[in-house]
């Protein structure tokens, strides 16, 4: 019998020894806590992401395009230059080749009124002589004379070549040499060319042209 209450003593013990242990050991344990994060947006599939909001502004230009017609209306003509200018008619290169190797034999020779050469000149023998040396042929008279004679002439045409220009009432005549001047029989200098430029140009009365027959060209003339 006092085995059994000895024995009965001592399995309690152990029993609230072993209690004792659990309690502290379940104390002394670390705690783990699960810890739950919230689904981003971008995981979700639910959810769509918005674009960032920006102050720039974007503007998309047009794309360019190739012009393939030509804007002048159909039919308008074609613009023209100023500097496109009709080709001399006055004369046959011949003549004016003819008249320009007189003008160069007589630069430089003296004035002399009343004179047509070879010697001296004036003003209207000097004409005289360079047109006669060159196949066309006219009466030797005055300025005045060739003025009331010839035809008048208008425009461009007046600075062609071959020309004839009248100054001082009619006291003076040259030939014209381009838009630039004109050659003639200077009471001063002879024989010279001259600008229209300065003196000149504001004593020029008018200008008139010698009618000239054009030579006809014949190919017979290559065989002989």
């Amino acid at each position: 019998m006092q085995f059994l209450r000895s024995f009965g003593y001592s399995f309690a013990v152990f029993a609230l020894v072993a209690a004792f242990s659990a309690v502290s050991f379940a104390q002394d344990r670390d705690r783990v806590v699960e810890r739950t994060t919230p689904a981003s947006p971008t995981q979700n599939p639910a959810v769509k992401k918005r674009p960032p909001l920006t102050n720039k502004l974007i503007v998309q230009s047009e794309s360019p395009i190739k012009k393939t017609a030509s804007s002048r209306p159909v039919g308008a003509p074609a613009a023209t230059t100023s500097s496109a200018k009709k080709s001399t008619t006055y004369m046959a290169a011949t003549t004016r080749s003819m008249m320009m190797d007189s003008i160069r034999a007589k630069l430089g020779i003296r004035y002399r009124y009343g004179s047509s050469g070879p010697n001296t000149y004036d003003c209207s023998g000097f004409v005289w002589k360079v047109f006669n040396e060159a196949g066309i042929g006219m009466t030797r008279t005055s300025a005045r004379s060739f003025w009331n004679t010839f035809e008048p002439v208008y425009g461009d045409a007046r600075y062609e070549f071959g020309t004839l220009v009248f100054f001082n009432k009619l006291g003076h005549v040259g030939i014209v040499a381009g838009p630039e001047g004109f050659y003639h029989a200077s009471s001063s200098k002879g024989i010279t060319y001259s600008k229209f430029a300065g003196y000149w140009e504001k004593r020029i009365v008018g200008f008139r042209r010698v009618p000239i027959q054009q030579p006809v060209w014949n190919p017979e003339d290559l065989d002989q």
